[in-house]
């Protein structure tokens, strides 16, 4: 349930169009839903600004079927599933066949509604080719959460001035995404050059050393440019859901 819906809700009920018993059923079975391997919470939506996400990986094709087709019962619209294959969105696709499946993101959507997006941008920017798909499912994620969003590719701090030559994008931002792996210096020259908040995202791409992602991780923790958070390594969903909040406060 979402704000809108509940206001819906008390509207009804107060110009006599639902009786108290009926609004009291609605909210006393809105909060969750009890699938036995899956409680979905159904009140996300109306703490958070944005309804539940499903996290694919470990699930089996049936449990994501079970959860997106209850979500779709209660009228769920953008349902996002994330780290998801194409046969798990085939799955989905049994269920509805309103699923867009994103190869590089690895991710799905389900039921999608294109509403109006936010004025302001946030921007998805990457060091490097490899670091994409982890770009990608910020960018996806960010826009299916109701966003404008640039891309920004390949413009690691291995040829500075390709980021540099694109500083005019850097400033039009209200909130950057760096994705890079490596030594994952470039969140820090992005710090170092906006006056926006910049979410930094360390990926698992690079050499031996890099560790997995783990090099990259604690340059951008240990990043010496003010304004510059850092989230999981790969973790493009909880870098867009981030700046989604920061950018859509700005709405507001």
């Amino acid at each position: 349930m979402k704000e809108k819906e509940l206001t819906q809700l008390l509207e009804q009920y107060k110009s006599d169009k639902l009786p108290v018993e009926q609004v009291v059923k609605e909210l006393k079975k809105a909060p969750f839903a009890n699938l036995d391997y899956a409680r979905i919470d159904h009140h996300r939506g109306l703490r958070n600004g944005a309804s539940e996400v499903i996290y694919c990986q470990g699930k089996t094709l049936e449990q994501i079927q079970g959860i997106v087709a209850h979500m779709l019962e209660k009228g769920g619209v953008n349902i996002l599933g994330t780290l998801a294959t194409a046969e798990m969105a085939e799955a989905v696709r049994q269920v509805t066949s309103e699923v867009v499946y994103y190869q590089d993101a690895r991710l799905f959507v389900a039921n999608p509604k294109h509403g109006p997006k936010t004025s302001n941008k946030i921007l998805v920017v990457t060091g490097g080719t490899a670091d994409i798909p982890v770009a990608e499912e910020a960018a996806i994620t960010a826009e299916t959460l109701g966003n404008q969003v640039e891309r920004l590719y390949d413009v690691g701090v291995a040829g500075l001035h390709r980021l540099t030559s694109q500083l005019d994008i850097l400033l039009e931002a209200n909130v950057v995404i760096a994705v890079a792996g490596m030594e994952g210096a470039l969140a820090s020259v992005v710090g170092g050059l906006v006056d926006k908040p910049v979410i930094a995202v360390p990926t698992s791409v690079g050499y031996g050393a890099s560790f997995g992602g783990v090099s990259a991780l604690l340059t951008m923790l240990n990043s010496c440019a003010s304004g510059v958070s850092v989230v999981n390594i790969d973790n493009g969903f909880g870098a867009a859901y981030l700046a989604s909040m920061i950018n859509h406060m700005s709405e507001k």
